[in-house]
């Protein structure tokens, strides 16, 4: 896959890398429905994985993120700040977390992406951070 001509748009600092968002989706409740051995299977892969990014040095954090019950979404409307309880998409698949890598361009991150264990039963999402 190429990379966009205006990707190098997002790497402010002239640096070689540029960092990427891998926010993992998928299916909340999917991890109690499935089988201790699956579990962990599952949690073992994703450990390969964490280790894998740190260890060929392009992770730079990751988390998990409790479900979506205990989102609360902020929004302004005409003026006055609006707090509701819930996720702000209502949605089969919910952001159960995220890793933040440093590659060389968009083709790298998509390769990371893919590598994910998130791929099997979700998906992953790649978004470059456009510095501030």
């Amino acid at each position: 896959m190429a990379v966009a001509a205006d990707d190098a748009a997002y790497n402010d600092d002239g640096g070689e890398t540029m960092q990427y968002l891998l926010m993992i989706y998928g299916e909340e409740g999917g991890w109690e429905k499935m089988t201790p051995e699956e579990q962990q299977r599952g949690a073992a892969a994703y450990m390969a994985y964490t280790e894998a990014l740190a260890a060929s040095g392009v992770l730079k954090g990751s988390n998990r993120l409790r479900p979506s019950s205990t989102a609360t979404t902020v929004r302004a409307k005409d003026g006055k700040t609006q707090v509701l309880d819930g996720p702000y998409a209502d949605s089969k698949e919910q952001l159960g977390g995220y890793y933040l890598i440093d590659v060389p361009d968009l083709d790298a991150a998509l390769s990371w992406a893919g590598r994910c264990p998130a791929v099997g039963h979700g998906l992953v999402e790649v978004r470059a951070v456009w510095s501030m």
